[in-house]
């Protein structure tokens, strides 16, 4: 079985190819890569399947063809370890049936362009996800690289960086590096929030010296303050928060999941720190606020329809310091087009709309995502697993009953929750990390 090869192109195409690269581009039964880069090869005689129809159309294709003894190539900007497709193909296929040979990346040429080392730049891509956070790590690194997006643009980051109040930073702009359109500048922030650049772009910030703040001092004390509070209180918790530390609505206590069913619900949903969450029925928070600590470069996206418990979500995420946490009042599956698309979800309500919202977040959900939904009651359990396995899901479920132990005079007792329903669904082709959990 030949191994397949993923191979990392520049923008000038072929040039950027070594000579063993392009004789196995050229002797390649099926190029896999984006439309750009099939481009590239008019001439080379090979099946050809762009990524743009689908990540696991994709790798389906790419094993089947395998299977056959075929040879195949893929073609990934770069280096396709660095936010490539490199490790979801060999996650799919197994490591051992592929070959990596990078190029140079995008932030490798940008950083020689700028002739700065990059070894103590802080690396991350909004690429598909909120900006939210940049701000955040232009004030606690000095030199930050950032891969960007149609919406997420050098212009659009720079105005939320006026509207924070950081001054004293230089912008470095890298378009269609490597390739005919090649064109690099420096801009200062005011100037970058008026330009207009390439899709194809990499966008350095260096902040001079000390200065990354246009606030008096008294309003930069008052945000690193917030910063470092909110630092404390996140690292200050293991997984699962103790459900005191929430406000809550009272008399009528208990519209929250309870500590260790959430601690259970968070590990099924194995957050990872850039991934973009949905809590859907979020009551207090306590989940999508969880969440948003275990992903501090991601973004959480809450949902309640209860109007009344806007307020205390709001309290909750000002108390635990969330600049992550976005929060509406509305009721699910309406509102949730509009979000970004997320790598996994927390399900707490359904509202009586079980099916059209499972279907909507099975659509929006990307590949190698995950669902987590609570139930309380056989029926909704049923109609969870029922809808689940009608839209090709892998399910699988645990089920919780906690009891707590309580005073009584000089003695103990437990006292008993009702059980609750632990529902975790997976495309059927990521089915393989549910079942080695």
């Amino acid at each position: 079985m030949h191994p397949v090869r993923i191979i990392g192109i520049g923008d000038d195409g072929a040039a950027s190819l070594t000579s063993s690269q392009l004789k196995w581009v050229a002797e390649a039964d099926l190029l896999v890569g984006g439309e750009r880069h099939l481009g590239f090869f008019p001439d080379v005689n090979a099946d050809k399947l762009a990524v743009q129809e689908g990540l696991s159309k994709a790798v389906q294709a790419i094993e089947a063809a395998q299977a056959e003894g075929k040879q195949v190539v893929v073609l990934a900007s770069g280096d396709p370890n660095f936010y490539g497709i490199a490790g979801y193909i060999g996650k799919k296929l197994g490591k051992d049936r592929i070959e990596i040979h990078p190029g140079l990346s995008s932030i490798q040429l940008a950083f020689a362009r700028l002739k700065e080392s990059w070894h103590d730049a802080f690396l991350a891509s909004v690429h598909g996800k909120t900006r939210e956070q940049v701000a955040g790590w232009v004030r606690k690194h000095p030199k930050v690289a950032l891969l960007t997006d149609d919406d997420n643009t050098p212009a659009a980051i720079a105005k939320d960086l006026l509207a924070a109040g950081i001054a004293g930073v230089t912008a470095f702009v890298g378009e269609n590096l490597g390739g005919e359109g090649e064109r690099a500048g420096l801009y200062t922030l005011e100037e970058l929030a008026e330009g207009e650049f390439s899709p194809l772009n990499v966008l350095i910030l260096l902040r001079d010296g000390e200065a990354a703040f246009t606030a008096t001092k008294d309003e930069t004390a008052s945000t690193a303050d917030t910063a470092l509070a909110a630092d404390t209180v996140s690292s200050s918790f293991p997984m699962g928060i103790p459900d005191h530390h929430f406000h809550q609505r009272k008399p009528k206590r208990g519209l929250i999941t309870k500590s260790e069913v959430r601690a259970v619900s968070l590990a099924k949903l194995q957050i990872k720190p850039h991934d973009i969450i949905w809590d859907i029925g979020a009551a207090t928070g306590s989940v999508g606020i969880e969440a948003s600590m275990l992903a501090p470069y991601g973004h959480a996206y809450l949902i309640e329809k209860n109007a009344e418990d806007m307020d205390i979500l709001r309290a909750n995420v000002e108390k635990f310091g969330r600049p992550n946490v976005t929060f509406q009042c509305g009721k699910a599956p309406e509102g949730l087009e509009a979000w970004p698309e997320p790598d996994a979800i927390f399900i707490g309500g359904t509202s009586g709309q079980m099916q059209p919202l499972l279907e909507l977040c099975v659509r929006k959900l990307k590949p190698g995502g995950r669902i987590v939904l609570n139930a309380a009651t056989i029926e909704n359990l049923y109609g969870a697993v029922e809808g689940f396995k009608r839209l090709d899901m892998h399910v699988d479920i645990t089920m919780l009953q906690v009891a707590r132990s309580k005073p009584i005079l000089n003695l103990t007792r437990f006292e008993s929750f009702d059980p609750v329903y632990i529902v975790k669904a997976v495309r059927m082709e990521d089915r393989e990390e549910t079942d080695e959990e």
